[in-house]
């Protein structure tokens, strides 16, 4: 089956998920960290609950859902955004960064039919699927920390797009933030959630010169409540978690039709929908 999509806003067709039989806590960036810290339980029907919310606003949407197969020392495989990335022209095969989640690859490979299923395979240093961000036809976004994605593999990445006649830029953020999609992630076409206060000027001058209005977001809300991590379902639509509620107060009055899903508990071990979620189809962004 081919998939494909052309940007990060068009209409969800198809989406990759992993259930989350085997997830907790690990110690893997600032927000689990701070998390297992605290000495707080994960309750695990709480947990299949939420996963079971996500799940039924995704097909009230009228998406298809496609899973991994779950692995019993892969804790985070649900986060099925950064061990693939799919593009115009098929999926590309990403490389991990921890050594807790580079396993990932086997399911994935498994899933898409191996390594000829791929339009390109991820070689020089690292790069996640959470700091990708293919915001339209024609232009895409990476952001580069230093750790889950680094230079080369951003390099390397945005080299097969600019090849294809692409604008990219590359924003370099501290890597305290994780992925880029802590702090920034696209509502619908123009339009993108940002923490302003963390992401630089010429970022956001950016946006605002290919027409994309930003919606702040407070560090806080970022950090502790993944706040900017929300997933665009197409026809100005999105899920957003239920906890993000001065954010989802936001989006309805931009006259965004938000689904609000609880999912706490993976925002507590730092991620939330987009990172929960890989695109496999989206309809054309000039279809929707």
């Amino acid at each position: 089956m081919a998939w494909q999509l052309d940007s990060e806003t068009g209409v969800l067709t198809d989406v990759l998920l992993c259930r989350p039989e085997n997830y907790r806590w690990i110690p893997t960036n600032a927000i689990a960290n701070r998390t297992i810290a605290s000495g707080r339980d994960l309750d695990p029907q709480r947990l299949q609950a939420e996963f079971r919310e996500l799940e039924d606003a995704l097909e009230g949407a009228g998406t298809r859902l496609h899973y991994l197969d779950p692995e019993p020392h892969l804790s985070y495989q649900v986060y099925t955004r950064d061990s693939s990335q799919v593009t115009p022209w098929g999926p590309v095969l990403t490389q991990l960064f921890k050594p807790q989640r580079r396993g990932e690859y086997a399911s994935v490979l498994k899933f898409y039919g191996g390594s000829d299923a791929f339009w390109g395979l991820s070689t020089a240093g690292t790069i996640e699927g959470g700091d990708i961000h293919i915001i339209r036809p024609g232009l895409l976004a990476i952001g580069h920390s230093g750790g889950r994605t680094d230079k080369a593999g951003a390099e390397q990445f945005a080299g097969w797009f600019r090849e294809a006649g692409w604008e990219v830029r590359l924003e370099p953020f501290d890597e305290h933030f994780l992925h880029l999609d802590v702090i920034f992630s696209m509502v619908a076409d123009g339009l993108a959630l940002a923490c302003r206060e963390v992401l630089s000027d010429d970022f956001l001058g950016w946006l605002a010169d290919h027409g994309i209005r930003t919606l702040d977001v407070s560090y806080r809300e970022a950090m502790h409540q993944m706040g900017c991590n929300v997933l665009a379902l197409g026809r100005d639509r999105v899920i957003s978690p239920r906890h993000s509620i001065r954010i989802n107060d936001m989006l309805r009055a931009e006259g965004i039709s938000v689904l609000d899903p609880d999912l706490e508990l993976f925002a507590a071990g730092g991620g939330s929908v987009h990172c929960m979620t890989m695109p496999l189809r989206r309809e054309p962004l000039e279809g929707t």
